[in-house]
């Protein structure tokens, strides 16, 4: 199993995930020419996707959405109060494009297994992603106010994690944002700070090569280097030595990752 990050942040948000078999995209919340350009820059297409799996309905995530199915074919799989709220934002999908996939479910393509799971966001039904091949797996959270005891149930001791890191949190107090979207991106349906990424992290982690892709990274209220900074921090103070067995990566809102494996 292999993944890219094609796209992180309030601009958009897409991650390709693929094994020998099957192919899948969590998001399209690009243009989809630019979805197919973000593609193509990791030597993929679209004609390698089997379908894309919805997060939520905010634009930054479902932007692409419409003109990919019908461009392309591929299957829309989301749960049905998603469904309900994408109504008039992704034009008309056909019926037998469209799948249901419910909150705290599974699903098998193959040998991979896709395990959906409730984060806490500003949302109709947030939920995201586990992806599972043989002993591998890959967990994305990239929209959530905070990381409950459950959400950690589900990504403990992953190999990979695409997790969010959205703001510090001096940085968004002391920034040019309104108060109430400041108010919105703190609260428990808002975004994760460096600071509780950094512990979520550090009570998931186990002991064996791990890769985290801090992701969903502000461009007004945060850094890389403060990102990657206080999660390697914190996962150090709990005896993890970043860069031993646990390896840190950021992501850029433009420019894919590479294809990586799990």
């Amino acid at each position: 199993m292999r993944f890219s990050v094609l796209a992180s942040g309030s601009t958009g948000n897409s991650i390709y995930v693929e094994n020998e078999n099957h192919a899948f995209l969590v998001d399209a919340g690009l243009s989809a020419k630019r979805m197919e350009q973000q593609l193509a820059s990791i030597g993929r297409s679209m004609a390698n996707v089997d379908g894309i799996f919805v997060t939520h309905e905010h634009s930054d995530h479902i932007k692409g959405i419409g003109v990919l199915a019908r461009r392309h074919k591929v299957p829309i799989y989301a749960n049905e109060k998603t469904w309900i709220a994408m109504d008039g934002l992704v034009g008309e999908i056909p019926l037998e494009q469209r799948f249901h996939f419910d909150m705290e479910t599974s699903m098998s393509f193959g040998s991979i297994d896709i395990q959906s799971f409730a984060v806490s966001h500003d949302s109709v039904d947030p939920m995201f992603y586990v992806f599972y091949e043989n002993d591998r797996k890959l967990s994305v959270i990239t929209d959530t106010g905070y990381v409950s005891d459950r959400m950690k149930g589900h990504i403990q001791a992953s190999d990979a994690y695409v997790f969010e890191s959205n703001h510090d949190v001096s940085m968004l107090q002391m920034g040019r944002y309104p108060w109430s979207v400041k108010r919105r991106i703190l609260s428990d349906v808002g975004h994760v700070s460096n600071e509780d990424a950094a512990i979520a992290m550090s009570e998931v982690v186990a002991e064996k090569e791990t890769s985290i892709y801090l992701s969903h990274l502000s461009k007004d209220n945060n850094m890389k280097d403060l990102a990657r900074m206080s999660v390697s921090q914190t996962l150090e103070s709990c005896g993890i030595r970043a860069g031993e067995f646990v390896h840190l990566f950021d992501t850029d809102a433009e420019k894919p990752t590479e294809l990586v494996p799990v």
